[in-house]
């Protein structure tokens, strides 16, 4: 299967009238099923059940991440009849999120270890920092516009959190919720490849937020033009080299069984 077969699928199906979905995989394939959902309307619920690489969607949802707890628990809902729970969305451009969205390093990261092909987890993402550090850490000129928060300058990151985990090992955002009706904007200033192995332990814990190069912001909506293209990526998802986004926080978007 290729990238966007899967988000063809579920949108016909849905198209057809199909109400429920349920799909088995990572963080990759909820984005697919989100954007496939959302292009038919949006009214089908969507069950998932985790067995990908992070799965940062399904922990923020409090999914059990064993499949077989999760399928258990899925089967006794739909059999019960239970109502779908409304969760946010996130939507970049022109496409939909589920979990966040990442601009520059975190998306150069998730690109590098999108290029791998080794079994070993979410140890994949570190791999692939220390990677990235080898050509430097870029940093663009950003202008970021919101009614909380504008920034104008070099930048070494900008994520914007539905859900608190990325990467299945960094709790980025703690704070994130994903039925709140805000995103979780972090921007990272420029540093050094010896201040990110500092960081690397506090973003991984969660106790990164009180850090000097550390801007947080609750956000609805936000602007981001950047001086030259930059990579970007939507839950894991790479996307093409883009100057301008346009994020927005789509409240009780999703149907979750």
């Amino acid at each position: 299967m290729h990238v966007g077969d899967l988000e063809n699928q579920v949108r016909e199906v849905a198209q057809g009238g199909t109400t429920q979905l349920i799909v088995a995989g990572g963080d990759g394939s909820v984005h697919e099923a989100v954007n496939g959902i959302m292009a038919a309307g949006g009214d089908a619920a969507l069950g998932i059940v985790p067995v990908g690489t992070g799965n940062d969607f399904a922990k923020a949802a409090g999914i059990p991440l064993d499949w077989e707890a999760a399928t258990t628990l899925l089967a006794r809902r739909v059999a019960d009849g239970a109502h779908a729970r409304n969760i946010d969305l996130g939507k970049m451009n022109d496409r939909w999120f589920a979990n966040g969205a990442g601009i520059g390093l975190d998306a150069k990261v998730t690109q590098i270890a999108r290029s791998y092909r080794w079994p070993i987890g979410d140890l994949v993402y570190l791999a692939a920092i220390f990677h990235a550090m080898l050509d430097g850490i870029a940093t663009p000129e950003i202008l970021i516009e919101s009614d909380e928060l504008r920034w104008h300058g070099p930048l070494t990151l900008a994520n914007i959190s539905n859900g608190p985990w990325v990467g299945g090992m960094f709790h980025i955002a703690p704070m994130a919720r994903n039925d709140d009706g805000v995103l979780e904007l972090l921007l990272a200033a420029p540093v050094t490849r010896r201040r990110i192995l500092q960081l690397l332990p506090k973003l991984m814990r969660g106790t990164h937020m009180h850090e000097s190069e550390i801007v947080h912001a609750s956000v609805r909506r936000v602007r981001l033009s950047a001086s030259a293209a930059v990579p970007s990526h939507l839950d894991g998802e790479v996307q093409p080299l883009q100057t301008e986004f346009e994020i927005e926080v789509l409240p009780n978007m999703l149907k979750l069984l």
